[in-house]
């Protein structure tokens, strides 16, 4: 009678190591490759307000999210502080300081964020800042006029 060795009959099987090594290589390159559109990451609930809205196609961007971060056009500014940001303001501005400036913060920024750029940009020379907001009836946001101090 003959023995048969049932360990020459195991049936082979897959290594998904190498298959999960590539996925996260792969997943790794589309992270790092892809390009963020900075006014199409910031949600902004932009405040009320009860006037017209005014055209702003040419005018300088200064964007304040809810964290309090300021982004001017589409480049963040690296720290919070005034410095850093009238830096980035005036090197994305270069001299024209007769360019309208529409200052655009989330309704849940923190109050002392806005302060900090609308006074960066007074300091910088920037007389005619407009605030956005949204008309109360929750339509498409418009620009206050305002005055740099």
């Amino acid at each position: 009678m003959r023995i048969q060795d049932h360990r020459a009959f195991d049936e082979p099987e897959i290594n998904l190591i190498p298959l999960i090594d590539v996925i996260l290589v792969l997943i790794i390159f589309f992270v790092v490759t892809t390009t963020f559109d900075a006014r199409s990451v910031l949600k902004l609930q932009l405040p009320q307000a009860s006037g017209e809205p005014n055209e702003s196609n040419q005018a300088l961007s200064v964007l304040v999210n809810a964290d309090g971060r300021f982004f001017v056009d589409d480049r963040e500014v690296i720290r919070d502080d005034i410095e850093s940001l009238k830096a980035t303001v005036a090197e994305v501005a270069g001299n024209d300081r007769e360019r309208p400036v529409l200052l655009r913060a989330d309704a849940r920024t923190p109050h002392q964020a806005v302060v900090t750029a609308y006074d960066a940009l007074g300091q910088l020379g920037f007389k005619r800042v407009m605030i956005a907001t949204a008309p109360q009836n929750g339509g498409a946001g418009g620009a206050g006029a305002g005055t740099a101090p």
